[in-house]
């Protein structure tokens, strides 16, 4: 008789981990998940939690992964941890098992757990494991044509390995990690304070170019900083920005879509909108 049991990812289980993802998600082909395997070899976990996230084991064989990702972030003056619940499949002989491995990759009561690219048929059972929705929508915002500074007020540039006067070092931290994943981390530098950004580059419907808003420490700092911002991004082909959002956002010129793109949390510390950072949209490109 077989021996079903759900246990941590190690190194050696990553070559079998990435043909069942190639298998559950073949349109990324292998080369991808090998390459989102190496990224979390190099991420840095809180100590005690899972490095990569757990498999079901059948005898040996791996019928059934779940990526997380773990992170220690800053909210406020307070230290959280926070999990991206990232890509997970089961075999379709062992899918009985999935609620096993759910299980294991949610058990962590003081985590705070992100899901940002649910699948329309999971919604449900997500909401039965306690999650909540985090955002509406997503507001698609111009930015370039919205001023609150005039552009000499306002300095935007590239995060470098000096931070700027009256930076945080846990955010210029931040921006370095991104930048090494290859989000456009930035600065936006004013006389009296430094406001950070991170993008993902993005192409709508494999047509329009645009930027995804990955951190800003407020929407709102977004939203006064935009036309600076704006300009910047233009200059490198985006100008659109994808900002996660429960409506239409003061200050920005754009357009609201409900239902676009929702994401769903659970645990004691929801994240702020504008914030996904150390996500699979961050270190993966998903």
């Amino acid at each position: 008789m077989s021996r079903i049991q759900a246990r941590q990812i190690r190194e050696s289980d990553l070559p079998a981990v990435a043909d069942l993802l190639t298998r559950g998600f073949p349109e990324r082909g292998r080369t991808f998940w090998l390459d989102v395997l190496a990224r979390l070899r190099e991420h840095s976990v809180p100590d005690g939690l899972a490095k990569y996230g757990y498999l079901l084991d059948n005898d040996g064989s791996v019928i059934g992964a779940i990526l997380l990702i773990f992170s220690r972030v800053s909210l406020g003056e307070q230290n959280t941890v926070r999990c991206n619940v990232s890509s997970w499949f089961v075999e379709p002989a062992f899918r009985s098992y999935a609620s096993l491995l759910m299980c294991k990759a949610l058990s962590q009561k003081a985590v705070t757990y992100l899901n940002t690219t649910p699948a329309a048929q999971t919604v449900q059972i997500l909401l039965a494991q306690g999650y909540s929705k985090h955002n509406g929508g997503v507001f698609v915002a111009v930015p370039a044509l919205t001023s609150h500074a005039p552009a000499a007020d306002v300095k935007v540039v590239r995060v470098g390995s000096a931070s700027p006067l009256l930076a945080s070092a846990a955010e210029h931290e931040l921006l370095l990690e991104h930048a090494s994943y290859g989000c456009l981390s930035l600065w936006c530098v004013t006389a009296d304070r430094a406001y950070p950004f991170v993008f993902r580059l993005r192409t709508i419907k494999r047509l329009l170019p645009a930027a995804q808003l990955i951190y800003a420490r407020h929407v709102e700092d977004f939203a006064r900083m935009a036309g600076s911002v704006g300009r910047f991004l233009v200059a490198r082909g985006r100008g659109l920005v994808l900002i996660d959002a429960d409506g239409p956002i003061p200050g920005l010129f754009g357009k609201y879509f409900d239902r676009m793109q929702p994401k769903y949390f659970k645990g004691p510390h929801q994240p702020p909108l504008g914030d996904l950072a150390y996500t699979e949209a961050a270190l993966f490109g998903i």
